[in-house]
């Protein structure tokens, strides 16, 4: 038995795209958020209550130009860079590992420093492993009756990166790079058994690995009862939920929430929808929802447009990919998941998370344009 998306359903590709539209208004929301959430905390730490909100605009910008030739350049010669993309992304995992180039921040060594620039592979791991796995995935699809050719290599690639990600102190980015994963293994068709195997040998050892570090079980506990740990992962929590309460049904209006004066931690990153739901209320709240939920409806679209079984493939899975950060994200946010440090795409400060987001939607562009020509 066989999970995996239906290759002969194709639909009409006469009809443009809200792709564009739908990045430029996620943009736009989540920058204005960005410097409400930041200014404080910009203005405190380097005296500028603009520094957050320009940095992220620079590096959006750059994202934008790398989307912009994602959407140009024929799908034909970026899967002919595969190899090198696999290849290159493993030896930037590695280089974090590298003193004077890898850089450790809470005891994590997700970054790498070059020229005065920082950058966390790990992000463009997400998008590499997604185009690598949709790729050979899609050309072994005739052979997975034998997974030593068809399985087997996707799988080591896979392992491989979660393993590095892992080893970096990175548990969370792990998980979603092997959840991530095995999506496209499943969407891409492959028969349930190995899936079976799969949970049999991942499930004992993920428990392992969870309760083998001090601070994975203190956010497990913290998650379970927020009040163990008061000034802690519980207290983030806590605080998170009573800005969501707080923002109400209209929002105290942007600009005039409180809790990013330094109450509630990581305002400005992974938990800056509390930022929103305080500010924008739950009328905001739905409607940030409702862009979101458009962006993957529209990239599922553009997935049934396709003619063959790689692009379609591909824009499932970068569009499954986005929309498991967003509810990793909000789900976190609403207290429903243990904190994991997964960013909101468009709207949480970073530079290389903001960048792979737009190199995703650079992807769907491009797939946008194929519709049902091949050659498109």
């Amino acid at each position: 038995m066989r999970g995996g998306f239906a290759p002969e359903r194709v639909h009409d590709s006469s009809r443009g795209t809200f792709l564009p539209l739908l990045v430029v208004l996620l943009l736009s929301v989540g920058l204005s958020m960005l410097f409400s959430a930041s200014h404080y905390r910009s203005e405190v730490l380097v005296g500028n209550p603009y520094y957050f909100v320009l940095q992220q605009a620079v590096r959006v910008a750059v994202g934008l130009v790398v989307a912009g030739a994602l959407v140009l350049i024929p799908l034909e010669v970026l899967q002919r860079t595969v190899p090198w993309m696999v290849l290159g992304t493993l030896g930037l995992l590695l280089l974090t590992f590298v003193p004077g180039i890898g850089v450790s921040f809470f005891g994590a060594n997700r970054w790498i420093v070059v020229a005065g620039v920082s950058f966390q592979p790990s992000e463009l791991a997400k998008f590499v492993l997604v185009f690598y796995l949709s790729y050979i995935l899609s050309r072994k699809r005739d052979r997975f009756e034998d997974p030593g050719v068809s399985i087997v290599p996707p799988a080591v690639v896979l392992f491989s990166f979660v393993l590095l990600v892992y080893l970096q102190n990175d548990f969370s980015t792990a998980i979603f790079l092997l959840f991530s994963g095995m999506y496209v293994f499943f969407a891409a068709g492959v028969p349930f058994r190995y899936f079976a195997f799969f949970f049999m040998v991942g499930v004992p050892l993920f428990l392992i690995l969870l309760f083998t570090r001090e601070h994975r079980v203190l956010r497990l506990l913290a998650y379970l009862d927020p009040s163990r740990d008061p000034d802690g992962v519980g207290y983030q929590i806590q605080a998170s939920l009573r800005a969501l309460s707080e923002g109400g049904f209209w929002g105290k209006g942007m600009g005039n929430g409180t809790y990013k004066y330094g109450v509630l931690p990581e305002a400005h990153s992974d938990f800056i929808f509390a930022t929103v739901g305080e500010e924008l209320g739950f009328v905001g709240v739905v409607g940030i929802c409702l862009l979101f939920a458009m962006l993957v409806l529209e990239g599922y679209r553009i997935g049934m447009r396709q003619g063959e079984d790689f692009p379609r493939l591909l824009a499932f899975s970068v569009t499954t990919t986005l929309a498991l950060q967003v509810l990793i994200n909000l789900s976190v946010v609403c207290g429903l998941l243990p904190t994991t440090g997964v960013p909101l795409p468009f709207f949480s400060a970073g530079g290389s998370a903001a960048l792979v987001t737009l190199m995703f939607c650079g992807l769907l562009g491009n797939l946008s344009r194929r519709g049902r020509d091949p050659h498109g």
